[in-house]
């Protein structure tokens, strides 16, 4: 593979996140039965099954394009935050790609970059509280790091998975302040939170599929 991405590459990295969300979605379900009400599992691989549809459904050709249609697609998912977060993901992502349609790894970090600061946006928990911001943010810092260290784009965002799946694994030490899980107190230490432990996958997906595994 070029030391680039495209099209057809995030298309493949969509599809490698669903994979990982449904090979996972007992799991993840089975974690928010601890914190929630036990549909997270559910409600992700839903989300990422629209995300794949609304991949293959694109005929645009065109990068902006395919990861707003993904975005959109997942906005209306019923379960919570995971829709609006989620879909916010993919439409910051989008906005930050602007009309580029090969990106080197400064510019897949700025991309990235890009839906961390939308989903942000829409909310106010920071690393530490026990949510979806404990895997995106390290992940995000970790990606823009190795693309200024050189490394390729495969290399960079394996960095990028490993340190969203450390920040998702994190989570089992905190105490959660956000959604239902709060109202648990320190009984919700214990367990990793199951939103951060959905973009740990996402982000391995993303990896897997840019390394062609």
């Amino acid at each position: 593979m070029a030391d680039s991405l495209g099209y057809d590459d995030f298309a493949k990295m969509i599809h490698g996140a669903a994979g990982k969300v449904a090979a996972e979605h007992e799991t993840l379900s089975r974690l928010d039965s601890v914190m929630g009400d036990g549909d997270h599992g559910t409600t992700m691989r839903r989300a990422m099954n629209l995300a794949v549809k609304a991949a293959d459904e694109c005929r645009a050709r065109d990068l902006m394009a395919l990861l707003s249609d993904v975005g959109w697609a997942i906005l209306g998912v019923d379960g919570g935050a995971t829709g609006p977060l989620l879909g916010t993901f993919f439409i910051g992502m989008a906005e930050a790609v602007g009309g580029r349609q090969v990106l080197d790894a400064a510019a897949v970090a700025e991309a990235f970059e890009g839906a961390a600061a939308a989903v942000r946006k829409q909310t106010k928990a920071e690393v530490g509280d026990k949510t979806i911001i404990d895997a995106l943010v390290p992940a995000v810092k970790a990606l823009r790091a190795a693309a200024q260290a050189g490394e390729s784009v495969a290399g960079a965002m394996e960095k990028a998975a490993e340190a969203a799946e450390r920040g998702a694994a994190s989570t089992k030490d905190f105490r959660a302040k956000f959604g239902r899980a709060r109202n648990l107190g320190n009984r919700s230490i214990g367990s990793p939170d199951p939103g951060a432990t959905s973009m740990g996958l996402i982000f391995r997906g993303f990896a897997d599929a840019v390394a062609g595994k």
